[in-house]
């Protein structure tokens, strides 16, 4: 049963790990004993510009500031049940999710893949601690106007387990929020994805530079939802009404590649997904994410009739 609670572009990155590469010689590690994926090209970026909205700014300063994902901290171990792990081939990570029943994964249209599988109960990826349940995958079902209208629009996807989770301290879902977030509500993004901040290079040429380390532990941040007016400031004629953006307009903190189609969570409930941003943590460029409120009649069609 899924549970409801309460009642290219140039500088445009998507943040899954495989989608937009770069990676440096050396930068990343097996897996459990397997190779990273993918690989890519830099692609070319506007400078950043002055802060969207200064006056937002200033009020964001009442947030905690001391949370070190970007910027972010090692979650508390097993703390977010409902992460999912995403991998493909030979186990070479890929996206994030979210289980939201004992069947199906809730993550981001642009992580389709037709070959995924599903791990839950993971806190450090490297090594295999006895909490992790690993498994194959029925189907892939992205959202069918995906990319429609603004580029990453509808960036949204459920998957289907082939078999059923087992609930557990270490593995339970997470409901879906019936209300779309509001400015200033504090929420909470996870993920295993890169730790470095990366972008356009400081008065340069526009092209990116990458720095690239992805977490072995999952790693939280909290952060703040921005006003929509913000994140239309930030990403002229690029914010659909099914996104929203969060994060600190000064930069230094962020979701990145690897971190795509993770959660991001509040008040315990399933929120947003992480779907793009322009680099990561960087000034002005806050991340923007997939306004799950926005689905539910879509969920509970698919969920029904698959």
């Amino acid at each position: 049963m899924l549970l409801f609670g309460g009642g290219t572009q140039e500088g445009v990155e998507q943040r899954s790990e495989g989608l937009q590469g770069g990676f440096l010689p050396g930068s990343a590690g097996p897996w459990k004993g397997a190779g990273w994926g993918g690989a890519g090209h830099p692609s070319p970026r506007g400078r950043p510009r002055p802060l969207c909205l200064p006056a937002a700014a200033a009020r964001l300063s009442s947030f905690n500031d001391d949370d070190k994902i970007i910027g972010g901290y090692e979650c508390q171990p097993h703390s977010q049940p409902w992460q999912v792990f995403l991998t493909y081939g030979n186990g070479y990570r890929w996206c994030g999710g979210s289980l939201i029943n004992n069947r199906w994964v809730i993550s981001a249209a642009h992580c389709y893949l037709s070959t995924l599988r599903v791990h839950l109960g993971e806190h450090d990826v490297t090594v295999e601690e006895g909490t992790e349940q690993h498994l194959q995958v029925e189907k892939v079902i992205p959202h069918p106007q995906y990319d429609s209208g603004v580029r990453f629009n509808n960036d949204i996807m459920l998957i289907k387990l082939a078999h059923p989770v087992t609930f557990n301290s270490y593995v339970q879902p997470i409901n879906l929020s019936p209300t779309c977030p509001k400015a200033g509500d504090s929420c909470r993004v996870s993920g295993w994805g890169n730790l470095l901040i990366y972008g356009a290079e400081p008065g340069g040429n526009g092209f990116l530079f990458f720095a690239v380390k992805y977490a072995d532990t999952l790693q939280c941040l909290n952060l703040p939802i921005l006003s929509t007016n913000v994140c239309q400031k930030c990403y002229p004629s690029r914010i659909s009404v099914n996104m929203f953006c969060a994060g600190y307009l000064q930069g230094g903190k962020d979701s990145c590649q690897g971190d795509s189609g993770g959660p991001l969570v509040c008040n315990g409930e399933l929120a947003g997904i992480v779907s793009w941003g322009s680099g990561c943590a960087l000034e002005n460029k806050p991340g923007v994410y997939t306004t799950v409120c926005n689905y539910k009649e879509w969920i509970e069609e698919v969920l029904a009739n698959n």
